[in-house]
């Protein structure tokens, strides 16, 4: 009789292993799907969120929000200070200027500086979301992409039933203006090296190679600052610009140190706003992007001009639209750098 109970124990503890384990397989494949789904799947906002700040060159104040919006939009900032609240969509053929910022327009109406705000979307791949600002242009806030990544992350981020389009590079393409280089080279995920040269003891010869993914963007280029020599600072504001700029805002450099009392936040914060700034300028590509991009003292017109290239050659690249039924070792890019942790579902 006790051999026979103990036989029966014996089972009963094997059938709850067994079951234990199926549905540790169950979850697994469910934890498994749901990370696929969510780099397949485009994004957006999971609520609002509003911040007001100075505008780096006008010097005005600006109260802006940002928000979800439907699959397929893009990134649209709406102007609330103007009548019938025309708006502006984030994509290359919207960029109107590009000397000392990115300005995006339509039929008249402006939005500048946008590659902060853009670089903080494209970083955590928002894919979709509206922005609405009484003013021309984003707050400067820190100097950085790291307030707006706060923001985005106190609103969520949230998986939407569309799947996402791909932009991929499919031979080299390149600009060039002197010295000036910039490139994208095909590649199964996105990656950019960058280098700075300024001729300054502080901002000579600096390199950074970054390698894409949520994470890395968060810690390696959302806190670097927009940065600025103090004797070009009277020339600027004469020709209009810098007038909101202060070490509130940007790092400011004298003929041999950094003016602002907490110093720098990397020692090559220089290289690494410059790369912040690519990812902003690349954001207006929409979707994922994969290429390796090598700047060389480049700067928002070169990025523009070879996104110019990219539109208007389809040689250059492809438009792959993802499909519900493709899977992972089909697509000719690695999803990895896309994944992101904490997604709120459709």
């Amino acid at each position: 009789m006790l051999g026979q109970n103990l036989l029966k124990l014996a089972h009963h503890l094997h059938e709850k292993a067994k079951l234990a384990r199926t549905i540790r397989k169950n979850e697994t494949m469910s934890q498994n799907s749901n990370l696929h789904d969510n780099v397949l799947h485009q994004r957006t906002l999971g609520g609002w969120m509003s911040v007001g700040g100075i505008g780096l060159h006008t010097g005005q104040r600006v109260e802006l929000s940002f928000g979800p919006a439907p699959a397929g939009s893009g990134i649209v900032f709406e102007r609330s200070d103007l009548h019938g609240n025309p708006r502006v969509t984030a994509e290359p053929e919207s960029v109107v200027s590009s000397s000392f910022c990115t300005v995006l327009g339509n039929n008249g109406t402006r939005v500048s500086t946008v590659e902060h705000l853009l670089a903080a979307f494209f970083g955590l791949g928002v894919d979709n979301a509206r922005v609405v600002l009484d003013g021309e242009e984003v707050p400067i806030l820190d100097g950085s992409s790291q307030p707006f990544v706060e923001l985005i992350k106190i609103a969520g981020i949230r998986s939407q039933a569309a799947c996402r389009s791909l932009t991929r590079v499919t031979r080299p393409v390149e600009v060039s203006d002197g010295d000036r280089y910039f490139a994208l080279i095909p590649a199964r995920t996105l990656s950019i090296d960058c280098k700075v040269d300024f001729n300054h003891p502080l901002v000579s010869d600096q390199n950074f190679s970054y390698r894409h993914a949520a994470s890395a963007f968060e810690r390696k280029l959302a806190p670097a600052r927009t940065f600025g020599f103090l004797k070009d600072v009277g020339e600027m504001k004469r020709n209009g610009l810098v007038r909101g700029g202060s070490l509130d805002n940007a790092v400011v450099i004298d003929s041999f140190s950094v003016l602002n009392p907490g110093g720098l936040r990397f020692p090559d914060e220089f290289v690494r706003h410059k790369t912040l700034d690519i990812m902003g300028d690349l954001a207006l590509l929409g979707g994922l992007l994969t290429a390796r991009v090598v700047a060389r003292k480049s700067g928002h017109c070169l990025h523009h001009a070879l996104m110019r290239k990219l539109v208007n050659d389809p040689d250059c690249c492809e438009r792959i639209e993802i499909a519900p039924g493709d899977h992972e070792s089909d697509l000719p890019f690695d999803l990895d750098p896309f994944r992101l942790a904490g997604l709120q579902g459709a």
